[in-house]
């Protein structure tokens, strides 16, 4: 029996088939070298003419809008990322089932303000569970904590390292209030000046120096605690960020905010010690108050 390519090779038909389907082979692979050879050239003859277009390119011409790029994955050097410290704050606040003690509508007072003077320094006295939102909203500023209890400072800077937060103590107790009331109307406790050398018991003068050296733009009242008799009370707290907007030295305005004014003391001492002149808003349990700086003036009543 003789081997199938023999027989294969003597029919007319199938060698005319193999040869048309090589001819195409060939013609394939040489149209396809020769297409490409064309594109390399003519890539390399464009370059230059390109260039010589670019130069002689007219004023106007080069006036006129950028072509936007067709890529929608790329990125110009215009393109920016969330701050990380923002970032943080969304994950936290959309993982986290711990609110705000304050209410959507307290906190919008103080977030309209931060809207307008930010990046600007604010002043907090409290570090709670809104913290890391306050520092946020102003991005860029400098937002200072004061916190009485040094163990939660330390939860706290664990989470969150970037607050900055400082301890502090208070002599006072929300039994004291009624007696601090009386002291405060005192010659001492309303001369205008730094709060660190007052002769008022009410101004707290073991502050970090940080404190007294800063212009404050906004101060928020929201600590110490002041819900049982035995606690600091808030009373100082409120005298002091009353002094610190008077003493500025700049001239400017400092929004002051006082949360828990549904309790006695808060609002007893932010009406005597902030002014009911001075308020611009309340908003459930948080008063806004705006008070001007007393420097130039020295002759101006304390409340007005």
């Amino acid at each position: 029996m003789r081997p199938k390519t023999q027989n294969f090779l003597k029919n007319p038909k199938q060698l005319l088939l193999i040869g048309v389907f090589l001819a195409f082979f060939l013609l394939f692979v040489l149209r396809s070298s020769f297409s490409s050879s064309l594109s390399s050239s003519s890539e390399q003859n464009m370059s230059p003419i390109s260039e010589t277009t670019s130069r002689s390119v007219s004023p106007k011409a080069s006036k006129s809008k950028p072509i936007k790029n067709s890529n929608p994955t790329s990125c110009s050097t215009t393109c920016t990322k969330i701050p990380p410290s923002l970032a943080q704050t969304l994950i936290h606040y959309t993982t986290s089932t711990i609110t705000p003690q304050q209410t959507l509508k307290e906190i919008s007072v103080t977030a309209k303000v931060l809207a307008k003077k930010s990046p600007c320094n604010f002043l907090v006295f409290g570090l709670g569970h809104d913290s890391l939102m306050w520092s946020s909203l102003n991005y860029g500023g400098r937002t200072i904590f004061l916190e009485e209890d040094e163990a939660w400072i330390g939860q706290i800077k664990r989470r969150f390292p970037m607050l900055e937060s400082y301890h502090v103590t208070y002599d006072s107790k929300v039994n004291q209030a009624d007696v601090l009331m009386e002291v405060g109307n005192g010659p001492e406790c309303t001369a205008i000046g730094d709060t660190r050398y007052s002769m008022c018991q009410l101004a707290l003068k073991g502050l970090p120096s940080e404190v007294y050296e800063t212009k404050w733009d906004l101060i928020m009242v929201d600590a110490p605690t002041g819900y049982h008799d035995e606690a600091p009370g808030r009373m100082s707290a409120i005298y002091t960020a009353g002094m610190m907007a008077r003493n500025r030295e700049d001239g400017k305005s400092t929004d002051v905010f006082v949360h828990d004014v549904n309790r006695e003391v808060e609002d007893k001492f932010s009406r005597a010690f902030l002014c009911d002149g001075y308020m611009r808003k309340q908003e459930g349990r948080l008063r806004h108050f705006r008070i001007p700086s007393h420097r130039d003036s020295l002759d101006k009543t304390f409340c007005p």
